[in-house]
């Protein structure tokens, strides 16, 4: 985990977090902060233990915190957060020593948490982990929330 904390108190990813708390400054719905990140990479590790996954807590950790720092890049350009994070996410991954194999894994996983998360554990383990992660039980925009338009009610499982 020294490989992450070193990430967390990096000035460019720092920046980026910033960059969306600026960019969603307005936003009702769920936001895209550091909390969110934190939340996914907890969820993902729950999900990891319960099905017995062998990957890395670091792993799942670099993957959660860098998964939306595109965000901006998104409201600025129309790219989607997904893409624009994962080229965001490679100089970071390579700058804290993640090898060339993690930083493909995580990559991927960044590239696919929007669509199902491809084709690897960490990417369906990060997929659903930043969907079971939002708090949407209590949640004061919940009635104009693009997830429960259909009249679905929130279901609290982690």
């Amino acid at each position: 985990m020294q490989r992450v904390n070193r990430l967390l108190r990096d000035p460019e990813f720092i920046g980026y977090m910033q960059k969306n708390k600026d960019a969603e400054k307005d936003r009702v719905y769920c936001r895209h902060d550091l909390a969110h990140a934190l939340d996914v990479a907890r969820v993902g590790c729950i999900l990891k233990l319960e099905e017995k996954l062998e990957i890395g807590k670091a792993l799942i950790y670099a993957a959660a915190l860098l998964h939306d720092i595109g965000r901006w890049v998104q409201y600025e350009s129309g790219v989607g957060h997904d893409t624009a994070g994962a080229a965001l996410a490679e100089g970071l991954l390579q700058k804290h020593g993640f090898s060339a194999d993690e930083t493909k894994d995580i990559l991927e996983a960044i590239g696919g948490h929007r669509s199902g998360g491809g084709n690897t554990p960490l990417g369906r383990i990060l997929y659903r982990a930043d969907k079971l992660s939002r708090n949407c039980v209590g949640c004061d925009a919940i009635k104009t929330c693009k997830r429960f338009l259909n009249g679905e009610e929130p279901f609290l499982q982690y």
